[in-house]
């Protein structure tokens, strides 16, 4: 059987996709040179690299590459490696990162909700400020409730792709 090769990346238009989709995380509240990491990993095939490479890949220095990696690691997104033979750490994305960055969304998802309800009683649910608060509350609770159901069918449907594209 033969070894398929990959194609021939555009490394100019890699590296462009990597800040296009960096701006687009920062817009929607992660730290920028988080994103840009957690995107160089992504993109890379082994979805590994080290502090110095990243730092090549992304033209900044090793400092801003590690308290980017300590972010994504309390996250849960990278994980830290210790390259065999070497004093190097090796930074990973977790082949599942957006499932986890969607899921790490529910503590904070409970907390608004508890935060909002006690807004609610605070206003009184007669009035139209506590009616706002209480619409929120029960956003919050129906988004977590789907979630669960959410990530049990996509875990089902993740495994159905495994099975077509990896049939080892």
């Amino acid at each position: 059987m033969t070894q398929m090769t990959p194609p021939e990346r555009d490394e100019e238009a890699v590296s462009q996709f990597v800040e296009t989709f960096a701006a687009l995380l920062s817009d929607a509240g992660w730290q920028r040179m988080s994103a840009r990491v957690f995107m160089a990993l992504m993109t890379h095939d082994s979805g590994a690299m080290t502090a110095s490479e990243l730092a090549e890949r992304l033209q900044v220095s090793p400092a801003a590459v590690s308290g980017a990696v300590r972010y994504l690691g309390r996250l849960d997104l990278v994980t830290r490696e210790r390259q065999p033979g070497t004093r190097r750490d090796i930074y990973r994305v977790r082949n599942d990162a957006w499932h986890d960055a969607v899921m790490g969304r529910d503590p904070v998802l409970t907390q608004w909700e508890a935060r909002l309800s006690e807004a609610a009683d605070l206003l009184g649910p007669e009035t139209p400020a506590g009616r706002r608060f209480t619409e929120s509350v029960e956003f919050f609770m129906f988004l977590q409730q789907e979630l669960g159901g959410m990530m049990e069918r996509w875990r089902a449907h993740r495994d159905e792709l495994r099975a077509k594209y990896d049939p080892r």
